[in-house]
C-alpha cells in the first residue's frame, strides 16, 4: 500500500447543504460547544475523584511501605514502560496511513486514550478520545477508523498470541468450581494460537487487500506490519504482568501470574465493568490465594491499581486539558489524511 492510496481514500467527507454548516452557523452554537467541554471537565474531574474515593489509601501506603524500595521502584519502572510501548502503538497507524502527525504528538493522544481506557473503558477512552483528539488535530474520520483498528488489533492479537503460548504449554490448575479445567484451558490455548496464525498468514496471502466498515475502507496489514502487531502487544501484557509479579514481591511464578491478568482481562470484557473494578481482585484471589494471603494479594493488586490506573488517569487528565486549551488557541489545523 502506498501513502499515496492511503491519502486518497482518506478524503474529507462530502458536506450536504444545510448539514453540519448550517447548524455551527447558528449564534448559540458556540455556546452549546463551550458548555459540553466545561461539563465534560466536571466529569473528567469528577472521576478522579470517584476514582480516589474507592482506594483505601491508608490500605496502600501500609502496603507500599512494606514493600522493598526495589521492588517499589520497579514496579513504576515496567508501568513506565509498558505505557510508553503503548504510546507506540498508534505509530503503526502513523506508518500505515501515511499522516503527518508529528511521532510525539501521536503518542501523546495514544497515552491518553489508553490510560482513559483504562479506567472507563474502550468506548469512551480508546475510541471517544481518539476521535476527538485526532480530529482536533484535523485528521479525517477515514482516517482515524484505521489507526484505531491497527491499534486494537495490535492490543487483542499480542494477547492471543500470548495466551495462546501460556494456556497451552503451562495452563494454570483452575478451581474445581470453575466450569472449565486446565485440560480445556489447553485446548483453548491451541485455538487461540491457530487464530494467531491465521491473522498472520491472511495478511500475508489474502487477495482481498481491503476490507469496508461502515463506508471506509480498511486495507490488511502487511506480513511484516502484522507481526510487529503480535511482538507490541504481547509485549505489553508481558510488562503488565511483570507490573504484579514485582509486587507480590516474586512469590508466586510469574507464568501463573501472567495466566492470571490473560483471564482477568477476558473476564474484564465479559462483565464490561470500567477498569475492571472488582473483576480483577476476584479472579486473582480465586486463582492464586492458595499460593499467598488473600490480604497480601489484595494489597498487591491495590498498588498495582494505583500505579497502573489512578497515577497515569491524573497525568493523562492534565496532558488532554493541554492539548485541548492548545487546540483552541490556535483553531483546528488542516493535516493531509
Amino acid at each position: 500500500m502506498s501513502n499515496k492510496r492511503a491519502l486518497d481514500r482518506s478524503g474529507p467527507p462530502t458536506r450536504r447543504p444545510g448539514g453540519r454548516q448550517a447548524l455551527t452557523g447558528k449564534a448559540w452554537w458556540p455556546w452549546l460547544k463551550r458548555g459540553a467541554v466545561a461539563v465534560f471537565f466536571v466529569l473528567v474531574a469528577s472521576l478522579l475523584v470517584s476514582r480516589a474515593r474507592t482506594i483505601d489509601w491508608g490500605q496502600v501506603f501500609a502496603s507500599l511501605q512494606q514493600y522493598p524500595l526495589t521492588a517499589t521502584g520497579s514496579a513504576v519502572g515496567l508501568a513506565v514502560a509498558s505505557l510508553l510501548l503503548y504510546s507506540c502503538f498508534d505509530l503503526l497507524g502513523r506508518r500505515y496511513t501515511g499522516h503527518t502527525l508529528s511521532a510525539p504528538t501521536v503518542m501523546m493522544v495514544t497515552f491518553v486514550s489508553y490510560a482513559f481506557n483504562l479506567n472507563l473503558g474502550s468506548l469512551v477512552g480508546g475510541v471517544a478520545f481518539r476521535y476527538r483528539l485526532y480530529s482536533r488535530l484535523g485528521l479525517h474520520t477515514g482516517v482515524i477508523a484505521r489507526i484505531m483498528s491497527l491499534s486494537m488489533l495490535a492490543n487483542w492479537m499480542g494477547y492471543v498470541a500470548l495466551a495462546g503460548l501460556v494456556f497451552s504449554l503451562q495452563p494454570l490448575r483452575l478451581p474445581a468450581s470453575w466450569p472449565i479445567d486446565s485440560i480445556h484451558l489447553r485446548l483453548i490455548g491451541l485455538a487461540l494460537l491457530a487464530a494467531a496464525a491465521a491473522y498472520l498468514g491472511v495478511c500475508a496471502f489474502s487477495r482481498q487487500r481491503t476490507l469496508q466498515v461502515r463506508g471506509h475502507a480498511i486495507e490488511l496489514p502487511t506480513l511484516g506490519m502484522g507481526g510487529l502487531q503480535l511482538l507490541m502487544g504481547a509485549g505489553n501484557w508481558l510488562l503488565m504482568s511483570g507490573i504484579i509479579f514485582v509486587l507480590l514481591q516474586q512469590r508466586i511464578a510469574f507464568s501463573a501470574v501472567l495466566s492470571a491478568l490473560l483471564l482477568a482481562a477476558v473476564a474484564g470484557v465479559i462483565t464490561r465493568i470500567p477498569a475492571g473494578l472488582g473483576v480483577l481482585e476476584a479472579v486473582f484471589v480465586a486463582l492464586l490465594s492458595p499460593q499467598m494471603p488473600r490480604h497480601e494479594l489484595l494489597a498487591a493488586l491495590v498498588a498495582y491499581r494505583l500505579v497502573y490506573f489512578i497515577a497515569p488517569l491524573g497525568v493523562a487528565s492534565l496532558v488532554y486539558l493541554a492539548m485541548e486549551a492548545k487546540a483552541r488557541q490556535r483553531g483546528t489545523p488542516k493535516v493531509p489524511g
